[in-house]
C-alpha cells in the first residue's frame, strides 16, 4: 500500500471517528437545546396567561360581577372566571404559526368547570408541588392518545381573595354558577393554597425537528471542512513530500545504474532535503571510488 494510500486511510478512519463520536454529544446537546428554548417559549405562555388572569381578576370582573351576582341572571358568563378568558385568548395566540402545536392547560384537582380537571398524571404532578414547595418547575415527556408530548409545569396557588368568592363554599357562589356548573365540585379552595398546575405541551417531535435540523445543519459544515481538510492534505503531501521523494527515487536508480550526472538537484532544507544530501554525498563517494577502480585497473 503506497504512503498516499496509507494516509488517506487513516484521514478516512479519523474523520468518520471524529464524526460519529461529535454526532452523539452534538445530538444530544442539540435535543437539550432545544428543550430549553421550548421551555423558555412555555415560561413566556404561562406569563402571557397570569397577566390575563391578573388583567380579569382586576378589570374585567369587576364589570361583570353586578350581572353574575343578578338573582334573575340564570346563565353564567363564563368570561368572569379567568381561566376561561385566558383559555380564549390562549387559542387566539395559538393562530400564530410558532405557537400552533402548544397547548395550555390548568391542570387543576378541584375544578369547576370539569374541563380543567387534571387527569391522573396531572393530579401527580400537582401533588408533587404541594409536597415541594420549593419545587417551581417540572418537565419531561409524556404520551397521550399515542403522542409523545414534552411538558413543562409550573405550580398555581390562589393569591387573589377574588378568587375564592366563586371557590369557597356553593352559599357564597353567584347562583348562577351552581345552575351552570352545580355545587359539588369547585369549592373548599383556600389562600396561597397550590390547587393547580399551569402545563404547557408540545409534541416531542417539534423538538427532533429543531434538534435534527440543527444537527444536520452542523454536520454538513463540518463534513465540507474535514473534506476540505483531506483534499488540501492531499495536495500538501503530493507535493511536499511524495513528488520529492519520487524524484530522489528516479535519480537514485538512475546513480544505481551507472549514470553519475544525474542529480539531486536543489533541496530545501528540511527532513527530505537532508536524506537528498545524504545521497549526494553517497554518490560523490561512489564516484570517487570507482574512478580510483578505474586508475589501479590502468
Amino acid at each position: 500500500m503506497k504512503i498516499g494510500t496509507k494516509v488517506n486511510l487513516i484521514l478516512i478512519i479519523v474523520v468518520i471517528s471524529g464524526i460519529l463520536i461529535s454526532g452523539i454529544a452534538l445530538s444530544n446537546v442539540l435535543y437539550t437545546k432545544a428543550e430549553n428554548e421550548i421551555t423558555s417559549k412555555a415560561l413566556i405562555l404561562m406569563q402571557i396567561a397570569n397577566s390575563v388572569r391578573s388583567y380579569t381578576n382586576e378589570r374585567i370582573q369587576p364589570l361583570l360581577l353586578p350581572k353574575v351576582d343578578d338573582p334573575n341572571q340564570e346563565e353564567f358568563i363564563p368570561e368572569s372566571i379567568p381561566t376561561y378568558t385566558l383559555r380564549v385568548v390562549f387559542e387566539k395566540f395559538r393562530q400564530n404559526k410558532e405557537y400552533g402545536n402548544f397547548i395550555y392547560k390548568d391542570a387543576t384537582l378541584n375544578p369547576i368547570n370539569f374541563r380543567d380537571k387534571a387527569d391522573e398524571f396531572e393530579a401527580d404532578i400537582v401533588e408533587r408541588f404541594r409536597k415541594e414547595p420549593g419545587n417551581k418547575s417540572l418537565s419531561g415527556d409524556r404520551t397521550i392518545s399515542g403522542e409523545k408530548l414534552f411538558y413543562n409545569a409550573r405550580p398555581f396557588a390562589i393569591q387573589d381573595k377574588s378568587c375564592l368568592r366563586c371557590h369557597t363554599t356553593p352559599e357564597l357562589a353567584p347562583k348562577s354558577q351552581i345552575a351552570t356548573y352545580g355545587k359539588d365540585h369547585g369549592f373548599g379552595w383556600k389562600l396561597n393554597e397550590i390547587v393547580a398546575a399551569q402545563i404547557v405541551y408540545v409534541p416531542a417531535e417539534d423538538i427532533w425537528k429543531n434538534a435534527y435540523r440543527s444537527f444536520f445543519l452542523i454536520i454538513g459544515v463540518v463534513g465540507i471542512i474535514f473534506t476540505a481538510i483531506v483534499f488540501i492534505m492531499n495536495q500538501l503531501l503530493k507535493k511536499v513530500v511524495l513528488q520529492r521523494i519520487k524524484n530522489i527515487a528516479t535519480v537514485a536508480e538512475q546513480v544505481s545504474v551507472g549514470d553519475m550526472n544525474a542529480h539531486f538537484g536543489k533541496q530545501s532544507k528540511d527532513e527530505i532535503g537532508d536524506l537528498a544530501e545524504a545521497f549526494n554525498r553517497m554518490k560523490y563517494s561512489l564516484e570517487i571510488a570507482l574512478n580510483m577502480l578505474n586508475k589501479n585497473q590502468k
